[in-house]
């Protein structure tokens, strides 16, 4: 079944609305979330079928909260890409170790992007 519903964890206002408007171009339904305790308010709320996960956040950050999501029976089923800056190796080895599906770095590719989303789909 493909995917339809995205939440997108960001702390950036600006990266929120490029990813958000480049996800409704593609016909997917975006939640957005600041931070790690918005994310998981926004899973309860309505789970997505995707998670989209900046790195580089206060607080918790985005390994942290994926390691927590992945961890979690109740959502340990959603896919999460790690979408963030840091682009060396071994950060997307870190990030897939603690749970991440994929990893893709900014500035986004959008058929990268949208191919790696079918193939979770």
């Amino acid at each position: 079944m493909p995917i339809q519903k995205v939440l997108v964890v960001d702390d950036s206002k600006t990266e929120l609305m490029v990813l958000s408007d480049l996800l409704i171009k593609n016909g997917y339904s975006v939640r957005t979330a600041e931070n790690a305790e918005e994310a998981f308010r926004r899973l309860s709320e309505e789970k997505p079928e995707l998670i989209l996960m900046d790195v580089v956040m206060p607080g918790q950050n985005g390994f942290q909260l994926t390691r927590a999501i992945a961890r979690d029976p109740q959502y340990s089923h959603i896919p999460i890409i790690m979408c963030t800056s840091k682009n060396q190796e071994t950060d997307r080895v870190w990030g897939m170790r603690q749970g991440a599906r994929d990893y893709v770095t900014k500035p986004v590719n959008t058929e990268e992007l949208i191919s790696k989303i079918r193939a979770l789909g």
